[in-house]
This record gives C-alpha cells, sequence and structure tokens, in this order.
C-alpha cells in the first residue's frame, strides 16, 4: 500500500466510551533529565459499540507536566469533559491542543473500527515486516560501573541498539565508557532538550566523537534554529523527538535543515492518523525515522509495533519487552527475540480483562 492510500473504514455507533485509570511499579526507576519515574500511572479509553466489540487506547502523558505540556490528570478532564462526550454525540470535540488525551480516544475507536472491519492495525496501515527491530533506552544512573551493568544487560536481551541518557553533567564520561566496553554496539544519546547553543563547544562536541547513531533532542523543542545550527556543526545525526509534533513541524524542521532522523512517537504527536502523515513525509523526503515509545503498556505498544513495521520506520524502535517496565502487563506480554525482534501480533494485541482489579474508573477530574 502506497503511503497516503489507506482504505477507508466502517464508522461505528458507540454506546459507550470509559475513561479508566491504573497504577503500575515500574520494575526500575528510570530516570532522564526531566525527571525521575519510578511508577507509570496510566489513563486508558476504552470504546465499546452495539455489537460488544470493545477497542483499546492509552494515552503517553505522565504523571507531572515536565516532559510536554500535558500531564495525566490533566488529560483525563480534557477526555472526559469534552472528548468523550464529543465522541458519543457524533461531533467535533472543538479542543485545542491535548494531543496525549487525543491519541488515547483516537486509538480505542481506531481499534474498534478496525474489528468492525476485520482488519489489524499492521495490515490497515501499510506494514512491510512481521518483526520489527527493537531498541532500549538507559536511563541515567547512579555511577558508571551501573550504567555498564545496565547496558551488558541490554545487550545480553538482544536489543539492536542501546540509548543512553545523558543531561549536562551526565554526558561525554559515561558515554565514552560504554563505547569502550562495547566498540561496535549500535549506541545513541538522547538529552531531552536539556542543552543549549552554549554547549555545542563543550559537551555536545565531546559526544560528537564518540562514534553514535545519532544525538536525540540536544536542544528544546522549539529551537529549530538552533538545533539546524546544531546539525552543521556536528558530525553526528541529529535526532528530533520533542520538537516534531506534526507533519506540519516536520516540514518546518527540513526547511531549516534541522533534522537528520525522526523519533515518532505516536501517543505524543495526537495518535495514528498524524503518525503516519509525518511517517509519510519521512519517507518521502528520505528522512530515517524510527517508533518511540513512553514507558508504555502493551496498550500503546500495539500501535507502536504496527507502526514500527512500516517503510519508513527503517531504525530499530525505543521497543522494549514489557518486562523491561513492569512485572505484570495490562496485556499478554510483548517479548523481545534473542535477535532483538518482535513479532507484529496478527490480532494487534489489544486484549485488556475488563475485570483487572488494578484498572479503576477515571474519577479525578
Amino acid at each position: 500500500m502506497t503511503p497516503g492510500a489507506r482504505a477507508p473504514l466502517p464508522e461505528v455507533a458507540l454506546v459507550d466510551v470509559e475513561v479508566l485509570r491504573c497504577r503500575l511499579a515500574l520494575v526500575h526507576p528510570f530516570v532522564s533529565a526531566h525527571g525521575t519515574e519510578s511508577a507509570k500511572e496510566v489513563l486508558l479509553a476504552r470504546a465499546v459499540d452495539a455489537e460488544g466489540r470493545e477497542g483499546w487506547g492509552e494515552c503517553a502523558a505522565l504523571a507531572r507536566p515536565s516532559y510536554t505540556g500535558e500531564w495525566i490528570d490533566g488529560a483525563e478532564a480534557v477526555l472526559r469533559r469534552f472528548l468523550v462526550p464529543a465522541a458519543l454525540a457524533g461531533r467535533p470535540a472543538g479542543v485545542v491542543g491535548h494531543p496525549m488525551a487525543s491519541a488515547a480516544l483516537e486509538a480505542a475507536v481506531l481499534h474498534l473500527r478496525l474489528a468492525t472491519a476485520g482488519s489489524t492495525m499492521a495490515s490497515w496501515v501499510g506494514a512491510v515486516r512481521d518483526r520489527v527491530a527493537c531498541g532500549v533506552a538507559v536511563g541515567i544512573a547512579g555511577s558508571v560501573d551501573e550504567l555498564l551493568a545496565e547496558v551488558a544487560a541490554s545487550v545480553a536481551d538482544g536489543y539492536q541498539r542501546v540509548k543512553l541518557k545523558v543531561r549536562p553533567g551526565w554526558d561525554a564520561e559515561p558515554v565514552r565508557a560504554v563505547r569502550g566496553a562495547w566498540p561496535d554496539l549500535a549506541l545513541g544519546v538522547d538529552a531531552n532538550g536539556s542543552y543549549g547553543r552554549s554547549d555545542l563547544d563543550g559537551p555536545l562536541a565531546a559526544l560528537d566523537h564518540l562514534g553514535l547513531v545519532e544525538i536525540e533532542q540536544p536542544l528544546a523543542a522549539d529551537d529549530l534554529v538552533g538545533l539546524a545550527e546544531t546539525r552543521r556543526r556536528l558530525t553526528t545525526p541529529v535526532c528530533l523527538d520533542e520538537s516534531i509534533g506534526s507533519a506540519a513541524d516536520l516540514e518546518t524542521a527540513l526547511a531549516l535543515a534541522a533534522v537528520d532522523h525522526v523519533n515518532l512517537k505516536p501517543g505524543r504527536v495526537g495518535g495514528v492518523a498524524e503518525a503516519l502523515r509525518i511517517h509519510d513525509l519521512a519517507l518521502d523526503r528520505g528522512v530515517p525515522l524510527w517508533i518511540g515509545g513512553m514507558l508504555d503498556t502493551g496498550v500503546a505498544k500495539a500501535v507502536n509495533v504496527a507502526l514500527a513495521a512500516l517503510p519508513g520506520a527503517c531504525l530499530p524502535g525505543d521497543l522494549p519487552a514489557s518486562r523491561r517496565w513492569f512485572a505484570e502487563d495490562l496485556t499478554d506480554p510483548w517479548e523481545v527475540a534473542p535477535d532483538g525482534t518482535m513479532a507484529v501480533r496478527p490480532l494487534g494485541g489489544v486484549r485488556v480483562a475488563v475485570g483487572d482489579p488494578r484498572i479503576v474508573p477515571a474519577h479525578r477530574c
């Protein structure tokens, strides 16, 4: 299927949309430039039609608005007060922004429409692979020795690419240690926008000589001019994540020559529809792209894995096994094979037990 030529799906008559919550402790705390996450506050949407078919979606927002302006309680309020009533009434929501909340509802309804059509996410979007290459993100550690141990475990698990979180004060030294231990490892770093243009001659220049596959989001999301300068001055490819919230953002980054790679997070850009527009543009313009995650449960992983099988997703994505984050996922666990790949599930992989005692109705807004 060529980009933009995806078959229309049947509309569905929604009889109910539930907004649900649960809290899952992380197996290990995850530390990045924007804070420490010890648990995943999960916000779910469940859409149901008159025949009892259901579709599930997951909101990518974190507990605090430290990564983007959205956070879990705010996303819940937007869903319950605006997005869900509009969907049940069959009218536009008229909401500006809030892409993570919108993505959760869009995924739930999309899975329901796919079930009605007898299709799957992967086949509908135009997947070209039945297995996808997996990378893993490794957070900021308490020491270089702890970092080396975590990277060693990731390498032993077969991940095809390891991404190290960095920030000012934790950058060249730990990355140099990892590179020394694994000279041939596909290794990247992610700064989550924590550096400025003044760092181009310091820590960013030091990272530039370590054989990295990319430096992700070195500067703030809205500093595309600075990112273009970064790309001119570094030899390492610059990957944009937070800067790319839409296909229009990618058009701007391309016009400014500010991007080499794209980390596409469907749950952050507003859902599958916008993710497909970004993918199709990147494919058309020859920009390598990979699929990123947000401490996802298996609900969001079903979307991410399907999109990671698209032709433009040519780099290993952040697609860790369920056990990387959770002792017990909300769905059947997603596994990474010894060769560092994950199966694209024929049925999409979204099977949540409605009676799971961990999941409760949302009530905070």
